[in-house]
């Protein structure tokens, strides 16, 4: 089976080399040559997406936004004119629920099978192989490609049909972001209170606030660290979908609509491309208390 990704961003590149690394027969192509090169290091054949659609057996990839998979797929030079029939579209990004849909009704009428496949966990996640995927697609496809998911991911959970993986990570992305700001406004109100928040990080890590959130980005605000494992503007576009896909079916969402606007004074405020860790700087800009 011969396999190509498309998209080597802070995510797409290490789960690149988790695959070439359990033997996958891998081609890439991203815009980033330098990402190329380093993952052509690893093992994997760089390739144009014309190449990939013409002789990969799974086309994947891990892309910003719908329009982008949309313009790589279905755009002028898309791979849908060079994939064969009977081959699969695998999206590992995190688009909206309605464009997954869109793309796989444009697919079918040329026998390509498609799953919609977003992950949750990160960069770190995304380097140790450990990531969760929230996969939506028929259950005979899911059986098959299950295992090269596997290649980079230690949680592979079928949702339901295709759209149904992009559902599960607009949830998933609507419970992020406002643990973080649960976090924030925590830690905050300990050290106007005076008391250290390592120490009550330490104290409630192991009760029932403890959780993967708390943990992964609760010790990032505590050092100050706002690397992007996953960035702020990446967050906000997640919500918009989130936001869009609550308003069609009519579903209630104040929190995610009051998270989404500390988000949005953040990228206003120069912000977007660090860690979403980073809300607690929306709470030193409300109070002039640093952690």
């Amino acid at each position: 089976m011969r396999v190509g990704l498309i998209g080597l961003g802070i995510m797409g590149k290490p789960m690149a080399e988790n695959m070439v690394r359990a033997g996958v027969d891998l081609l890439v192509s991203d815009l980033n040559r330098n990402s190329v090169e380093v993952v052509a290091n690893a093992g994997a054949q760089p390739a144009v997406n014309k190449e990939i659609g013409q002789s990969c057996d799974v086309v994947m990839t891990m892309l910003p936004n719908s329009s982008h998979v949309k313009a790589v797929m279905l755009g002028d030079e898309g791979l849908v004119k060079y994939m064969k029939e009977g081959t699969v579209f695998i999206d590992m990004s995190s688009i909206n629920p309605v464009a997954s849909k869109e793309i796989e009704a444009e697919l079918e009428k040329k026998g390509i099978s498609m799953l919609d496949a977003p992950v949750s966990g990160g960069e770190p996640k995304a380097i140790d192989g450990t990531l969760s995927f929230m996969v939506g697609g028929k259950q005979e496809v899911f059986n098959k490609y299950k295992p090269l998911l596997e290649t980079m991911g230690s949680s592979v959970v079928r949702c339901g049909e295709v759209g149904a993986g992009n559902t599960a990570k607009l949830a998933n992305q609507i419970i992020v972001a406002c643990n973080i700001r649960a976090v924030a406004e925590a830690f905050t109100m300990a050290k106007m209170a005076g008391v250290d928040p390592a120490l009550v990080y330490e104290a409630i890590k192991g009760g029932l606030a403890g959780s993967a959130v708390l943990d992964a980005k609760g010790t990032m605000m505590l050092d100050g660290n706002d690397y992007p494992g996953f960035k702020i503007d990446l967050h906000i576009k997640d919500l918009n979908n989130a936001l869009d896909c609550a308003h069609t079916v009519g579903a209630p969402v104040p929190m995610t609509a009051d998270v989404q606007e500390v988000l949005q004074w953040l990228h206003s405020s120069g912000n977007g491309q660090k860690d979403h860790s980073g809300i607690i700087k929306y709470y030193e800009h409300l109070t002039g208390v640093k952690l």
